[in-house]
């Protein structure tokens, strides 16, 4: 048989077109993988969690907060007052009264200016407890429900007349439900005193230096 190079051609030509197909079709064995990202959920220590604010604690009023007490010595006695307002600044007025102590006290600004034992009411007609605003005011003011008797310096606190006033502060007295203090005592506190200023009335309550007063 002879060699017919035309064949041999064909030949070698077929060859390379299947070699080139299989190298198609291969898959690529050797090249990396590559894995898909995978998101974890989130963990948080207790401690990064947001935590509740604390609520807000009001700050006090200074000017209602006590920076003096009068030096009295022991308790005050029937008929024994003090006074003493040199050097206290201008402030709101706020005026004590304790029941079980028996004792008006008057604070300028927080300082307390001054102190006086009272009568109280007694039996039917008690002194009442609470916060009362001065309603009114009269210097010369007489009483419509016991004889006309004088009330002097009155400054009233409840709509049926219980007041703060002068009045002989002895031993042994007692008032309808008014709050009795000394006339001099009576005429300094009237003076100073507008319409509309707290009374805190209570029984045994006592406020110290740096506590507030309402």
């Amino acid at each position: 048989m002879k060699f017919n190079p035309l064949y041999a051609a064909i030949g070698v030509l077929a060859l390379g077109v299947a070699a080139l197909g299989a190298m198609m079709v291969r898959p690529f064995e050797d090249a990396p993988k590559v894995a898909a990202p995978v998101s974890a959920p989130a963990q948080f220590a207790q401690s990064d969690l947001p935590k509740p604010a604390a609520p807000a604690t009001p700050a006090k009023d200074e000017q209602f907060v006590v920076k003096r007490i009068l030096p009295i010595t022991g308790p005050i006695k029937y008929g024994e007052w003090h006074w003493d307002e040199q050097g206290v600044p201008a402030g709101p007025l706020v005026i004590t009264v304790d029941l079980d102590a028996r004792v008006l006290s008057v604070f300028r600004g927080g300082y307390e200016i001054g102190a006086t034992a009272v009568l109280l009411g007694f039996g039917d007609t008690p002194t009442p407890t609470g916060v009362f605003p001065v309603k009114w005011k009269d210097a010369n003011h007489h009483s419509s429900t016991y004889d006309n008797a004088p009330m002097p310096f009155t400054m009233n606190l409840t709509p049926d007349g219980v007041s703060i006033h002068g009045t002989t502060v002895e031993k042994g007295y007692a008032s309808h439900g008014c709050v009795g203090v000394p006339n001099d005592f009576a005429r300094k506190i009237f003076a100073i005193t507008p319409v509309g200023t707290k009374v805190y009335i209570t029984r045994g309550k006592m406020v110290s230096k740096g506590e507030s007063l309402i």
